[in-house]
């Protein structure tokens, strides 16, 4: 269910998103409003779960993690929340969905090679409850982007 943001929740947003960095001070001066008024707007928005976190964007490969994977996973019917809250707690998972089509779940991971890889997509297929993965090495990485844009 998606949350009413007015047009100032929306411009503080959209400023966060270029830096989240940004101090109250900045923002109320670009806004032109008050410090507390954004404060206040900052932390509704927390309180209501549309700001979830400040948190830095690294670059994979420049930290060693040089494998990028996307693995399709067919789960035995009835376990696929129990297998996907399995995975979701491994670090080198970086998202987990449900989905559509002839997987039950995907994954996006990082490894620092392919050693590592091996050794999760084995483990992964140990688990019980999965039948099959299916993945996916990615080569080039044209776009990866996980800030959210703000529809009208």
């Amino acid at each position: 269910m998606s949350e009413k943001l007015d047009d100032l929740d929306k411009k503080i947003l959209s400023l966060l998103l270029g830096d989240a960095r940004i101090s109250y001070r900045e923002l109320a001066r670009n806004l032109k409003v008050s410090v507390n008024t954004v404060i206040r707007r900052i932390n509704d928005m927390k309180e209501r779960g549309v700001l979830l976190n400040f948190i830095p964007l690294i670059d994979a490969k420049k930290v060693g993690l040089d494998v990028t994977v996307i693995v399709g996973i067919v789960v035995e019917g009835g376990h696929l929340v129990e297998v996907e809250r399995e995975l979701a707690r491994r670090q080198e998972v970086c998202a987990v969905y449900d989905v559509t089509g002839e997987f039950d779940a995907i994954i996006v991971a990082k490894f620092k090679n392919t050693t590592e890889l091996n050794a999760f997509i084995k483990s992964t297929l140990g688990m019980k409850h999965v039948q099959r993965t299916c993945t996916f090495v990615v080569l080039n990485v044209v776009k990866e982007d996980y800030r959210v844009y703000l529809p009208e």
